[in-house]
């Protein structure tokens, strides 16, 4: 399975939308490599839905339900693949965050970030998933709905001090 970047204005078209659809085509490509990499998407291949614009961030996932196929409703001979919802992140990553890491250091969002579909690497694929799954600025899990910092501070040292309970 292949793992994708898709992005769209959330103006346009937000992922609370594509959740109450429960489904859509993903269409209007008409950049040149945008249109491979989409040609290239396979059904059953997920990909991370990206708000672009202001808010700059990874926010759900999302699965490619159909094989890419011609759009006959487009004069400029684009391509399409219908889509469904997953789930959402656990919580956005920004494009800023992404920016400061530097596993995803070469990924096409930061060399070409004019493209609206584009492959993510596994191990970007998967490092995205880990840092949607930790409080924003930490390393550590985001458990029960709490953050928590990513290292417990050390306990006081008291040096050579012995306790008076006996």
């Amino acid at each position: 399975m292949a793992h994708w970047l898709v992005k769209q204005e959330p103006t346009s078209y937000p992922w609370s939308r594509l959740v109450t659809d429960g489904r859509t085509r993903w269409d209007g490509v008409h950049n040149a490599l945008a249109l491979q990499h989409l040609r290239r998407m396979k059904k059953g291949d997920e990909a991370l839905f990206y708000h672009s614009g202001d808010e700059r961030a990874c926010v759900g996932i999302l699965r490619v339900t159909s094989e890419p196929r011609p759009d006959p409703e487009d004069d400029r001979r684009s391509w399409y693949v219908e889509v469904a919802p997953v789930r959402p992140l656990d919580r956005p990553v920004t494009l800023a965050e992404i920016r400061g890491d530097p596993a995803f250091a070469g990924i096409d969002l930061l060399r070409n970030s004019r493209l609206s579909v584009m492959p993510i690497p596994d191990a970007a694929w998967t490092r995205l998933l880990a840092t949607a799954a930790t409080a924003e600025g930490s390393s550590a899990p985001v458990r029960g709905g709490r953050t928590r910092p990513a290292t417990r501070p050390a306990p006081p040292r008291l040096g050579n001090v012995r306790s008076r309970r006996r």
